[in-house]
């Protein structure tokens, strides 16, 4: 009797990820088909649930399959973005169109997250873990974090860390993540005393102090970037005053600010430096700030190095090693082991008809397969 297990197709499992609504935070049904493929591949699989509304309550899933040498882990989300309004066909309903697979998450990062599973052999080799998350694209509060605290608690211990964003560009293969810039928002609230506008004597205006705290900061050069990252920018994304009337003097003016930030920057340092810049206009003005994560680099070296030999072997030409883009949980997972990014094309990304192609399902299937070996030989 033929004993080896019914290995999942790459396509088959993509779309029935596309099916489940995951909108963050995520949970239950998109959980139990990846659960439902990796048991046939003798894996562990840990899911729990942390955090009340409104940023949780979160699923996470945390796999794990024994083995000697090195161990690789693979991390993801299986959480989307809402899908909005104006889709050709149902953004949870998968569709084959052509040679493109249509659903939110088909390309971040469903899509990424199908071909590894299928491409884990069914043999165990070297150790293999599946970090997957229900929140990245949410305020991600109980989400990568909650699962790097699960692993300590564990014991799992990941030699390299491979992370399924899309990260190509052009074509598949083109591109991978080896870093990423850190994130910090910051909000401004100046007080004021409101009174009307024929006696500014009685009254106190916020406005002006607040344009004069933002031409500040918009002044601000914080570098000029490095050999592996662009500069650090301040930008303004919104000012708030909220006042309906034309014959009054507000009470209060608002603004935030996002910072994106290389190596050279950390996020502490940056909120104390616009602290105290808001301080000398106005001590009574609150800054209150939040930091989504700092900048990491993996610097090129054997894994890196090991992934675009991968690629290579499967495209045929080498991909470029970039630190560009937004955020991702790398942020945090960087912290565990060399930290790597690699995944589909993100053209379609966060849009309306999010779709992969299929012919790259396939070859990302095959890129990760191949990974997965290298690692083993080390």
């Amino acid at each position: 009797m033929d004993s080896t297990p019914n290995l999942p197709d790459c396509v088959t499992l993509a779309k029935a990820l596309l099916a489940c609504e995951s909108v963050p935070p995520a949970r239950g049904t998109v959980f139990d088909v990846v659960e439902a493929a990796l048991l046939p591949l003798g894996f562990t699989v840990d899911r729990f649930t942390l955090g009340e509304a409104p940023d949780g309550p979160v699923e996470n899933l945390l796999a794990t399959r024994g083995g000697t040498g090195a161990h690789l882990a693979f991390a993801g989300h299986l959480d989307v973005v809402p899908p909005g309004e104006g889709w050709t066909s149902g953004a949870f309903a998968p569709e084959i169109r052509g040679d493109l697979l249509y659903g939110r998450g088909a390309v971040d990062m469903k899509g990424a997250i199908a071909a590894f599973i299928a491409a884990i052999p069914a043999e165990p080799t070297a150790p293999l873990s599946l970090i997957l998350t229900g929140d990245e694209e949410g305020p991600a509060t109980y989400g990568t974090r909650s699962l790097i605290e699960r692993m300590a608690e564990t014991g799992v211990r990941p030699d390299f860390c491979l992370v399924g964003e899309p990260t190509s560009s052009a074509m598949l293969g083109d591109m991978v993540k080896i870093g990423r810039r850190g994130s910090v928002n910051l909000w401004i609230a100046v007080p004021g005393k409101q009174g009307h506008v024929a006696y500014p004597h009685l009254a106190d205006n916020p406005i002006p102090r607040l344009i004069a705290i933002l031409a500040e900061i918009d002044a601000i050069v914080l570098d000029t970037g490095n050999a592996w990252f662009q500069p650090s920018n301040i930008e303004v994304t919104d000012i708030t005053v909220g006042n309906p009337a034309t014959n009054i003097i507000p009470a209060k003016a608002s603004a935030r600010l996002s910072i994106r930030f290389n190596d050279e920057q950390r996020g502490g340092a940056l909120v104390e430096r616009i602290e105290a810049l808001v301080r000398r206009h106005d001590p009574a003005a609150i800054v209150t700030a939040r930091i989504s994560g700092e900048a990491f680099l993996t610097a090129p070296g054997a894994f890196s190095a090991l992934i675009g030999a991968a690629i290579e072997a499967q495209t045929g030409f080498a991909p470029a090693l970039s630190t560009t883009g937004g955020t991702s949980d790398a942020r945090f997972l960087s912290a565990l082991c060399p930290t790597v990014e690699f995944g589909l094309v993100n053209a379609t990304m966060h849009k309306l008809d999010e779709a992969v192609a299929l012919a790259d399902l396939t070859a990302l299937t095959a890129i990760y397969a191949e990974i997965i070996a290298r690692v083993a030989q080390l």
